[in-house]
């Protein structure tokens, strides 16, 4: 269970933000002495790597449709981020709880991401920037929090994404007509940022 409960947190917190989970999780695996943290999480290549691209990913998803453009490009990353993550936490072997840890790590980020997606979009319809900086500095504490958690306490960490997920996918179909106008307003953008 507590395999389980780790999967489906990382995944959940992978669906927001791929990169600083596998660094939170390196860096806990590594210094914390966490020893169910794949080694390869903990390598310091890979620490550097996800070092990189968690900040690039801090700065784009501070800028208004900026951040959209980057969670389409993540929307192939966190889901199999996800994937990879309970894969590689159940062990990697091929057998049954192998892929269903994959699933549902990979599920939990699907849902995740596109739950976050949609809410950013609906958020770039804002005329002010303080929504968007505010929900992805929101984002990436609960990234680390539910990380953090999901080490030391898997079963309450995966309670705790459950319900982030639920009021996720509430709040996106709650914004769903905001979300359809911050999509023609990012396909605006992208025009006229292209002419």
């Amino acid at each position: 269970m507590d395999i389980l409960g780790l999967a489906f947190a990382s995944g959940w917190a992978s669906g927001l933000n791929a990169y600083l989970t596998v660094m939170a999780l390196g860096v806990l695996g590594r210094f914390g002495g966490v020893e169910q943290i794949p080694v390869g999480f903990q390598r310091t290549d890979v620490l550097i790597v996800m070092g990189i691209l968690a900040l690039v990913e801090f700065v784009a998803d501070k800028i208004p449709y900026v951040d959209s453009l980057w969670d389409g490009l993540s929307t192939l990353v966190r889901p199999v981020a996800g994937a990879v993550i309970g894969a590689l936490l159940a062990g990697a072997t091929g057998d049954l709880p192998t892929l269903a840890f994959a699933a549902v790590g990979g599920v939990a980020a699907l849902l995740s991401h596109l739950s976050k997606a949609g809410i950013r979009l609906a958020a770039n319809t804002s005329p002010e920037p303080v929504t968007n900086i505010g929900l992805s500095l929101s984002e990436d504490a609960a990234v680390i929090s539910v990380v953090t958690l999901a080490v030391a306490h898997p079963v309450p960490a995966a309670i705790i994404a459950a319900v982030l997920l639920a009021v996720g996918i509430g709040v996106a179909v709650f914004l769903f007509s905001r979300i359809r106008r911050g999509w023609r307003a990012l396909r605006r953008w992208l025009v006229a940022d292209s002419s």
